[in-house]
């Protein structure tokens, strides 16, 4: 499932299926189907700028972001903090020799605050490497290094390395660490991945506290003026990734409804 996934968002994603379409509609134009070409060029250069205008990335994100409230405060007791990867760069960091971090970076820089928050709380990152053809850069290895960096103990953390995907994350990382019945841990990652990524560990049997950082949008459904296509391509695919894998989640059993919500304390 996890080369399936990754060769069908190859293809499927908005920016690949724009480029198809606009490569299939240049095709089209030298052979004697050339109105048809020509058509499909007209649609989706005025697609281009529908999607470079309109923030529907941004309208897209809001209801996944917005379904887990900002956690403002913790038990006075937290028995461990489980961080997501998926904020690092593994061959940049490989070849430049220092950590290199992607936009969710704040995955980090909150795992690091929380555990000198909470000096009581066992540590996890989790995450292998999330690529179809090389899984021997680990993002562990880029973590280990950054947390050094930042101050932080690293022989308090346990570090899962084999994970590639969200479900591998809960699923790998619970059979690791063995929490105990009753014990508060406590999950960050993405705000967008969130629902997903809380409802992975529900079905694994581990009750978690969300606690999403990476904020993408304000949460409202404004409409600021601007004018890019990479950035409105880029908006939608990383929102339509998270509410794909919502349903495939829920379609394989690995959450227990298509849209998690958060759970009483």
């Amino acid at each position: 499932m996890f080369s399936l996934a990754k060769v069908f968002w190859l293809l499927a994603s908005p920016d690949s299926l724009f480029l198809i379409a606009l490569c299939a509609g240049a095709v089209l134009t030298f052979t004697r189907w050339r109105r048809a070409g020509v058509g499909i060029l007209v649609a989706m250069t005025a697609i281009g700028v529908v999607v470079a205008t309109v923030p529907f990335g941004t309208w897209l994100l809001i209801p996944l972001e917005n379904r887990y409230p900002t956690t403002t405060n913790l038990p006075a007791r937290v028995d461990g903090i489980v961080v997501l990867g998926g904020a690092v760069r593994q061959q940049i960091t490989a070849v430049r020799g220092q950590p290199a971090l992607t936009g969710a970076a704040e995955r980090m820089t909150e795992f690091v605050a929380l555990a000198r928050r909470h000096p009581e709380a066992r540590l996890v990152f989790t995450g292998g490497s999330g690529s179809l053809f090389d899984q021997s850069l680990k993002e562990t290895l880029v973590a280990r290094a950054l947390f050094a960096q930042l101050g932080l103990d690293v022989s308090r953390i346990v570090f899962e390395d084999r994970s590639r995907n969200t479900y591998e994350n809960a699923v790998m990382t619970r059979r690791l660490v063995a929490p105990r019945l009753g014990e508060t841990w406590v999950l960050i990652t993405s705000a967008m991945h969130m629902p997903r990524a809380h409802g992975a560990f529900a079905a694994a049997g581990w009750r978690v506290i969300p606690y999403p950082v990476d904020y993408q949008t304000t949460g409202t459904y404004d409409w600021g003026l601007g004018f890019s296509l990479s950035g409105g391509l880029d908006g939608i695919a990383y929102a339509l990734h998270e509410w794909i894998g919502l349903v495939a989640y829920r379609a394989m059993g690995w959450t227990d409804a298509i849209f998690p919500a958060p759970e009483p304390r």
